[in-house]
């Protein structure tokens, strides 16, 4: 199984620290998280966004080790944030969870989450 960086010469450079897509071919498994919510296992959820990313990224790596599976198989995130939120320290706190792998990745902000303590959420895509 391979996942290839698509990177086109050919358009503006990404944003931030992710490619413009990744190729996955001969994959044997393909993992769809849900939007993965800042809830501890024991229910809590912290008010500070940063604190709530970190709490999202500890629970995406849980839902890999139970699929067998490694942050770097990783191919695509998707990032919702409610308005007013640091955005830069969002995206730095996926930058340490990925340990210098990098994905597709969209940034997106919407009005509201399911639960108004939830200032984030986080789905992916992984491919091995």
């Amino acid at each position: 199984m391979t996942n290839t960086r698509i990177e086109p010469t050919g358009i503006a450079p990404p944003a931030a620290n992710y490619v413009h897509a990744v190729k996955s071919t001969a994959t044997e498994h393909i993992l769809h998280s849900s939007g993965v919510v800042p809830a501890s296992a024991d229910g809590t959820v912290p008010s500070d966004v940063v604190e709530q990313a970190r709490t999202v990224w500890s629970n995406i790596s849980a839902i890999l080790t139970e699929a067998a599976m490694e942050v770097s198989d990783i191919v695509s995130v998707t990032t919702y944030v409610t308005p007013g939120n640091d955005l830069a320290a969002i995206m730095a706190e996926r930058d340490v969870a990925l340990s210098g792998h990098v994905a597709a990745s969209t940034l997106v902000i919407v009005p509201e989450l399911a639960q108004a303590a939830w200032k984030m959420e986080i789905s992916v895509v992984a491919a091995r």
